[in-house]
């Protein structure tokens, strides 16, 4: 055999030599392997393995041009050659080019329509374009060659999450943890999606598997759901460094690089899935309109869908600039946010849902900061701050977060007080309750509602005669298994009461007239919606816990003044909502202290949190300038 540095003839270099050649690639020999490949290359030049075997190599090592060329040779002189079509696919979405590399997968499965790996790839470039039908199209192909793939099974199970088709997606991780019981997050997954249709199989020894996992640096859950089962701000860095580490490493290369812009005004972008109908955009909407124009250029990056609703139609009037970022890929959202010269970059989503969290690895600005839309750290070491209170986060609770925290001086959560509540209140047969008796309220989302403080619930039915617990569940199966919930504890489950959506923010605000407290969830407590109820002078009662999550209600009711509806303990939080269902007097006279104090408070005034925003703002860009982004803030 001729040894592979050694010069060789044009009559040696035949099959053997490539296998040779493909051999040495295999035992990760790719310095010798990609030295013969060119010489037969240049005997052959227009042989598929050779080119394919090279391109992989150089890949492997980022060189985009040089792979480049290779394969638009190789797809040109080998068109039927599939694995050709997907390196070329690899290397296009690699550089940005989603679309042209979607061309290439397809070009691919054209010649060999059960190349599975096309399908996964394609499937998933499909479910980063929002296209999530013909995404599981393709999982569901690979599934049909073969049932048992991890990857396959995994993203139709998520997926099938997004179609609320809630059953279907259980069973998928199911059968996915059946085959590989340590698949990445599968059973946070599993555990996250039966929260949502309030199934709590296994409840207890699901959540300790999860947290134990996590505390032994294992993917077991990402770190949203982890929210929904933990109460502790040192596992929740725990779990986003972990989850921060495998997803969002820091990129390759740095946009910026200590350059200094020369502006006029602060350039401000705000980056966002959620700049339509949304939680976050209600709470943002006043403080996007009221930035003073005169020392901030704002700029919305939009990740998320056009949804034709008037909140999005105030998003388009809102800002300097509005770039509908959807069909953009990373690298490209990243470039353009540099070429913008932006000064202070605001994630308003962190590991949420159709976030990209990876656009600030690239360090496409000087200021780089979490805010609002995910309530924790993020992990990583390119994200500057994250903006808080001394309630959500106190100065003892730092050391659990990777970013510098710097301090609000009010509540961290913005309202925005252009929504007029509706001046008609609905009436109680008209909102489905009772005529008489004590209406619990708690218009959280079906994950939010733990077991434990179901159980609450219960028993302050048991207690309270003729009392009603109105819920939001808009899913039947979560309503199906709360009622079958309520009949374990011995409750007639048509005192639950289901609250239907209504079109317009303001009547639903209104609608909240006709409770008389609102119940609060933990770990992870009504935000938007705490805000919503206190706003239109509801009670909520929490049980402020020790993780972000677990202390916004905590931190609003102290912003406006009400830190005596605060608990510490789930037996405290059950005897507070008990005092004020049973003794009349004491409920008034919270609503009517309710009443008075949101007529001043900083909590319901979206111009004065807009200029301490705006603050911090300026604080962290003069930081910036000074060549420090994390000193001497946050004090």
């Amino acid at each position: 055999m001729t040894a592979p540095n050694a010069p060789v003839s044009e009559a040696v270099l035949d099959q053997n030599f490539l296998v040779q050649a493909v051999t040495l690639q295999g035992q990760g020999q790719d310095d010798l392997a990609e030295s013969m490949f060119r010489q037969f290359l240049a005997a052959h030049p227009n042989d598929p393995v050779a080119l394919y075997s090279l391109a992989v190599i150089l890949l492997k090592r980022a060189d985009w041009d040089q792979a480049m060329q290779v394969l638009e040779h190789g797809t040109t002189v080998a068109p039927h050659f599939a694995q050709l079509w997907g390196a070329y696919a690899s290397a296009l979405h690699a550089t940005g080019q989603r679309d042209a590399a979607l061309a290439a997968y397809d070009k691919a499965l054209a010649v060999k329509p059960d190349y599975v790996e096309a399908l996964i790839n394609s499937g998933t470039i499909l479910r980063e374009s929002h296209q999530h039908l013909a995404a599981l199209e393709r999982f569901n192909k690979v599934l049909e060659i073969n049932p048992d793939y991890e990857t396959a099974l995994g993203n139709c199970a998520i997926l099938l999450t997004e179609f609320k088709r809630s059953e279907q997606a259980i069973g998928m991780f199911q059968r996915l943890l059946s085959i590989n019981p340590r698949y990445d997050y599968g059973l946070g997954l599993l555990c996250y999606e039966r929260m949502h249709i309030c199934d709590w199989t296994d409840f207890d020894a699901t959540a300790r598997n999860i947290i134990d996992g996590v505390r032994a640096h294992q993917r077991t859950c990402k770190s949203l759901g982890f929210m929904a089962i933990n109460d502790s701000a040192a596992d929740h860095l725990q779990c986003a460094r972990i989850f921060a580490e495998h997803k969002f490493p820091p990129a390759s290369r740095k946009l910026w690089n200590g350059e200094r812009y020369n502006h006029q005004r602060i350039r401000v972008a705000y980056v966002s899935p959620d700049l339509r109908e949304h939680p976050v955009c209600h709470l943002m909407a006043g403080i996007f309109e009221n930035h003073d124009r005169s020392r901030f250029e704002t700029v919305a990056i939009s990740l998320g869908i056009d949804d034709q609703s008037r909140l999005r139609g105030r998003m388009l009037k809102a800002f300097d600039h509005f770039i509908d970022a959807r069909t953009m890929s990373t690298p490209q959202i990243a470039q353009l946010m540099r070429d913008m010269e932006i000064d202070v970059a605001i994630d308003l989503a962190g590991y949420t849902s159709d976030s990209r969290t990876d656009v600030f690895s690239y360090r496409p600005a000087p200021v780089q900061a979490n805010y609002l839309g995910y309530p924790g750290t993020l992990g990583t070491n390119y994200i500057d701050y994250i903006i808080a209170d001394r309630h959500v986060i106190p100065p003892d609770h730092q050391g659990y977060y990777d970013e510098k925290v710097v301090y609000l001086p009010d509540s961290y959560l913005p309202t925005d007080v252009s929504i007029q509540i509706a001046e008609r209140t609905p009436t109680r047969e008209e909102c489905g309750l009772p005529e008489h008796g004590v209406v619990f309220c708690s218009f959280n989302h079906d994950y939010k509602i733990s077991p434990h403080v179901f159980a609450v619930w219960m028993r302050l039915l048991q207690q309270v005669p003729g009392s009603v617990l109105w819920l939001m569940s808009r899913n039947e199966l979560s309503q199906r298994n709360l009622c079958a919930h309520a009949q374990a504890h011995g409750i007639d489950p048509s005192r639950l009461v289901f609250a239907k959506r209504v079109p317009r923010v303001e009547d639903h605000l209104a609608r909240y007239r006709q409770a008389d407290m609102f119940l609060d969830t933990h770990p992870y407590n009504a935000h938007t919606t705490a805000a919503d109820a206190l706003m239109a002078g509801l009670p909520v009662v929490t049980y402020m816990g020790q993780s972000f999550p677990s202390r916004v209600a905590g931190s609003l009711l102290t912003t406006i003044g009400m830190p005596d509806l605060i608990t510490h303990s789930l037996a405290d939080y059950e005897a507070l909502a008990l005092k004020l269902a049973t003794q009349p007097e004491a409920l008034v006279d919270v609503k009517r202290r309710l009443t008075q104090q949101r007529q001043n408070t900083p909590l319901f005034d979206t111009e004065r949190f807009c200029r301490n925003l705006e603050a911090i703002y300026v604080a962290m860009w003069r930081q910036s300038q000074l060549g420090s982004v994390r000193d001497e803030l946050g004090q």
